[in-house]
This record gives C-alpha cells, structure tokens and sequence, in this order.
C-alpha cells in the first residue's frame, strides 16, 4: 500500500514510525513532515491546506491510502476532497469534524443524545456571558468555540479570571474561534483521554492516556498544547472503559450517523471522571498530541490495517493488542512557551535510541545541516517501563542527555500515578 501522511508534528513522527513498521507498506510520503519523520517516510513539498493540490499528488505518485494527522485540515474538508476523488483515507468528513470545530456543536450532540457532559451554554456576545458567570458563580470553564491549537480554554478559578477569559475570547485573541464562546460547568475528578477507532457504524476501543496541559511542575501556570502524556491512566479501569463505551462513545457514534454525518477516523474523548462516572470534556477528532507518541510506544499490531479498517467500514473485521507496560512522554519545548519564543536555536546532539525510548521530533527542521527548535513543544522523549516510574525514570535519563540550551520541561510527567505506585 502507498500511503501519505499529513502532518508535521510529534504525533505525526509517532504515526510515521509506526506505519513504517508495516509489512503492508511499500511506500511512505509525509507532507510536510519533520526531520524525524525524515527518517521513516519521504518528505513531499506539498501545500496541504490546498485540496487540490493535495489530490493532484494522489494522482502523481499512485497513493492508496492518506492518513490525516492534525485537526484544521479535517475541518477545512480535505476528507471530504479526498473521498470525492475515489481516495481512501483515514479521517471524518468537515461535517463530523465539527465535534472538535465546534465546542458548541459537541455539546449540542451531548444534549440531544444524553450523552453527560458539564451543563452549559452558547453565547456570540460578551455582556450575556458575563451575566451567565456571574449567575453560576466560580469555578467555571470558559471555551473559545472553534479552534484554537489547544489554548483557547480557560479553567477559571476567580470570577476576574472568568470574566477575563470571555473578554478575550470576544476581543479577538484566538481570532474566528472566539467568535462564539462555550460557558460550561466546572468537572471535578481526574481527567483521562480516551481513544477508539470509529468507521461510522461501530467503534473500537484502543488505549487511554492521561496528559499534563498546564505549562509547570504541580500542574501550574498556563494551559499548553501538552507538556507530556503516560499510558494506560491508571483511572480508566476494565469498568470505566466498558462504561465509557457505552455512556459517552456508542452514543456519540449513533447520533453523529442519525445527524447525517457518519463519523469515520479516531475519535480522541476528553473525560473527567466524577464522582457520577466518566463525563465528557471535549471531542478531538484526530490522535492527541502528545497521547498518539505513548500509544504508538505500546501498540503491538500493525497500524496500517487498523487505520485502513476504519476507513473503509470493516472495523469489525481487525483488533487492537497492547504492550502491558507503561509508556511515557516528556515534552521538551522552547523556553517562553506557551508565550514568546526564540526560533530556530540550535540541537546540537541527541542521545541514542534503543528498544525502550524514543525521541519524537515535533517543532525541529533542518538549518543549513543543523538540527534547530522551530515550534514551541519540541522534542517528544519517550520511553517505556515496567510502571510508571520507571518509565520516568528512563525518559528523563534520556531528556538529560538532549543538548539543546533553549529547551525547558517539565520534571513531574506522570505524578498522579507515580503517587498512586507509592501509596
């Protein structure tokens, strides 16, 4: 099978080596790709948010089968694009991209499909929403509605953060997305991330995860894309998982076919899990990032047949197998992320790689035969264990020996289940 993956980012050198390891590949293309995916796939210069530009090189170099890796271009249709030109591939139509385009889409489907969820409400103005704050009091969730690469949440704690958030999202500081706002309530409990492949009909289930969003040690500062991930989360028990299945991802499947917009591709579930059960955060449509890295780490089977099934409608067909241990992935990102930050500094070495770890690149290129940090998250240092500290132990082991004088990370990746290990 000739196979094109797009993307650019940790996730998409996860799901390139993994597709590299396929005896069903005979070709591997990556746009734009990264200089680890370089290793695995080669690299097309090829602008993927044209459609047609996209099909044309379909066309040229015989592709079977296109693996989407981020959101914006299944929002913007490429699927759609590519179904229409008789191309298989691996992600939702627009339509049922609107479950991680659309907060307020999302939680309109929890709705009507009594799927639980925070109570909630929509607002396409600043004064109503503030008045809706101060009515339900703090904490409180405040969500831009479309997209906004992970940062456009705010975990209010204060009735001033509250309020400062919908401002900001009213006054353009996550452009389009913030045009519509998403007040909801505040979920206590742990949160996990749950993934299963979808085909439209039946879903199946694959791992979960649990992720560190906020920038610093002892889960403080600002919310980021991701500063490092652990699989399987420890609160996601053979119970949850089953209840999960059946609360929060069947009927997410039935109603986006009963809605009209069959949802085909990974259907990435934010979860809290309360004191009533798991309860839904948000939708992503596409593998998380950092999650896909630790996935990928304890993923026995051969990707290519398991994304292709999706694709096509015969999930039912295939299964998923695991490694037991644990994988965990640190992120190394430029100093001043989430905020401001230099570019293109220089990596100047690596450490090696063996059976147990594994450097993800994210945000890195190639200056002039000089590997260089071009994104705020960087470098994805992944390493497998028998527990979770173990696995911690290992992936900071292999962080300390990246030479990189601009990257920082945080040191406490995993520590709720590492706690969880002592107790």
């Amino acid at each position: 099978m000739r196979v094109l993956l797009i993307g650019s980012g940790g996730r998409e050198h996860a799901l390139a080596w993994k597709l590299a390891q396929s005896p069903l590949l005979t070709a591997l293309y990556a746009a734009p790709g990264n200089p680890g995916i370089a290793e695995h796939a080669e690299l097309a210069d090829l602008d993927t948010a044209d459609n047609g530009a996209v099909i044309a090189f379909c066309r040229d170099k015989a592709i079977d089968f296109v693996v989407v890796g981020p959101e914006a271009p299944l929002v913007a249709g490429l699927a759609d694009t590519l179904r229409a030109g008789g191309i298989a591939v691996f992600g939702p139509s627009a339509a049922a991209a609107q479950l991680e385009g659309s907060k307020g889409f999302t939680k309109d489907i929890c709705a009507k499909y009594n799927i639980p969820t925070g109570a909630y409400q929509r607002f396409t103005s600043a004064q109503p929403a503030k008045a809706y704050v101060r009515e339900q009091g703090v904490p409180i969730v405040i969500k831009a509605d479309g997209l906004a690469a992970g940062k456009g949440v705010t975990v209010a704690m204060t009735l001033d953060e509250a309020l400062d958030a919908v401002d900001s999202c009213f006054s353009g500081a996550f452009g389009a997305a913030g045009a519509e706002v998403v007040v909801e309530a505040y979920l206590d409990g742990e949160e996990a991330s749950f993934f299963c492949l979808c085909d439209g009909k039946s879903a199946l289930p694959l791992a979960s995860a649990q992720d560190h969003k906020r920038v610093g040690d002892g889960d403080t500062g600002p919310n980021t894309g991701g500063m490092g991930a652990y699989s399987p989360a420890p609160v996601m028990t053979a119970e949850m998982v089953e209840r999960t299945m059946r609360e929060v991802i069947e009927p997410t499947i039935a109603g986006m076919a009963d809605s009209g917009h069959a949802f085909t591709g990974v259907l990435f579930a934010g979860l809290m899990i309360t004191a009533k059960g798991p309860e839904l955060i948000e939708y992503n449509v596409r593998f998380g990032d950092p999650e896909c890295q630790v996935l990928m780490m304890r993923l026995t089977s051969d990707l290519l047949p398991l994304l292709y099934a999706a694709a096509t409608g015969t999930l039912a067909n295939v299964s998923a197998k695991w490694r037991d241990e644990v994988a965990l992935t640190v992120v190394m990102a430029s100093k001043g992320y989430p905020g401001s930050y230099e570019k293109n500094t220089p990596i100047r070495a690596l450490p090696p790689e063996d059976a147990a770890t594994k450097v993800f690149h994210a945000g890195t290129a190639l200056k002039d035969g000089q590997l260089v940090a071009t994104g705020g998250r960087v470098l994805n240092v992944t390493a497998m264990g028998a527990t979770v500290s173990a696995a911690q132990e290992t992936a900071y082991a292999v962080l300390d020996r990246v030479e990189w004088d601009n990257g920082f990370c945080r040191r406490d990746i995993g520590w709720q289940a590492v706690e969880r290990e002592k107790a």
